[in-house]
């Protein structure tokens, strides 16, 4: 059979690769044909677009960018119809999807959401566009599946959450190697540092982590450089001798890292499947912040505290970003109890994922779909 996928991330795209093995792993004659990156093409797809051009943050930055936006939609329109796929698979990217998903249900292909919007963070009025042109959707989360059934009447699939097939898949390092092979210190314990994935997003965010480094000299910071940007953008940032750059190589950093300064994302819950105690940081440009105060209705911001629904890592946001709030919070994780709390939380976070096993369980669904069409 042939599937189209569309993400538009760095993580979707790390999850549509898994996807990606699944399906072809159940169905050998499988086609796919996707919109994501480089590990996408690497699982067996074809690559139409990456999303380095597709990744615009923020509502100004959309405002900014219609113009792209619109012509991407268009494109991808006519792509489905030449391809003439047996389901199409959104990976999270809701700006985008819904729009492809509507024109797609109308046109009669089948549509299967894999990671949904977070609708129950804003705009939960999205779920009557979910209802009317989703045929199928596989939740990863916890809390979305109560979300959606009990308050929307909406049935769902919860497959588990994929972070989980990711780790454990990855290959485990040799640690003394990978400090050597990346000019990190052999011995100082290392503070990761995840800014995001977006330029918008590091250069709001990495300065002010990296005002720290002169008062943790006893530790090694270093940068988790995106695939999504290239290595000189961060040139800028790595003027001090306490800092060192690792590209592409986030998961191998975290696994050996004391602790880590984390944007708000997918990277928060990374972080703790790792069991890496972290501070969560986001600063938003002040129109785009004002708009998200509006409308986001969630008492937390990063997934492990909106998972564990309670406080388990400390959330600096917008004002509470500051080198003060930032250097008292990160001190208490690095020993003491704060730290162990923390990572007690983390055991039973990993409990309530639901195990391994979604980029199988997801794919199974997806196929058994398409061919009861």
């Amino acid at each position: 059979m042939k599937y189209y996928i569309i993400a538009g991330e760095a993580s979707g795209d790390l999850h549509g690769s898994n996807l990606i093995k699944a399906l072809l792993r159940q169905d050998t004659s499988a086609q796919v044909r996707c919109w994501g990156g480089d590990l996408m093409q690497q699982a067996g797809a074809t690559l139409v677009k990456h999303y380095k051009e597709l990744a615009f943050m923020g509502f100004l930055e959309v405002l900014l960018n219609l113009n792209a936006i619109f012509k991407n939609i268009k494109f991808c329109k006519q792509d489905i119809a030449q391809f003439q796929p047996d389901a199409i698979i959104f990976i999270d990217y809701s700006g985008f999807n819904l729009r492809i998903a509507k024109w797609a249900k109308d046109n009669n292909f089948l549509t299967n959401y894999y990671i949904s919007p977070q609708i129950w963070a804003s705009r939960e009025g999205r779920i009557n566009k979910i209802k009317a042109t989703v045929d199928h959707m596989y939740v990863i989360l916890p809390f979305e599946k109560a979300f959606y059934e009990d308050k929307h009447h909406y049935p769902v699939q919860f497959v588990g959450h994929p972070l989980l097939d990711a780790i454990e898949n990855r290959s485990v390092i040799d640690e003394p190697t990978f400090r050597n092979t990346n000019g990190l210190h052999p011995q100082k314990p290392i503070i990761a540092l995840l800014p995001g994935s977006r330029k918008q997003e590091v250069q709001k965010m990495l300065a002010l982590m990296l005002s720290l480094t002169n008062d943790f000299l006893d530790y090694e910071f270093v940068i988790a450089g995106a695939p999504s940007l290239e290595e000189d953008f961060y040139t800028p940032f790595l003027s001090n001798v306490n800092v060192k750059f690792v590209r592409n190589k986030t998961y191998d950093l975290l696994s050996i890292s004391t602790a880590a300064l984390v944007t708000s994302g997918t990277a928060t819950l990374e972080t703790a499947l790792f069991k890496v105690p972290q501070v969560v940081c986001y600063k938003a440009n002040w129109i785009s912040y004002q708009i998200a105060k509006r409308i986001i209705t969630l008492e937390y911001i990063s997934l492990v505290n909106l998972i564990m629904q309670k406080e388990v890592v400390t959330e600096l946001i917008q004002d509470d970003f500051t080198q003060q709030r930032l250097k008292k919070e990160l001190a208490a994780i690095l020993k003491g109890t704060a730290r162990t709390k923390q990572l007690m939380a983390y055991d039973e976070l990993i409990l309530k994922l639901g195990g391994a096993g979604a980029s199988s369980k997801a794919a199974t669904l997806i196929i058994a779909h398409a061919n009861a069409r």
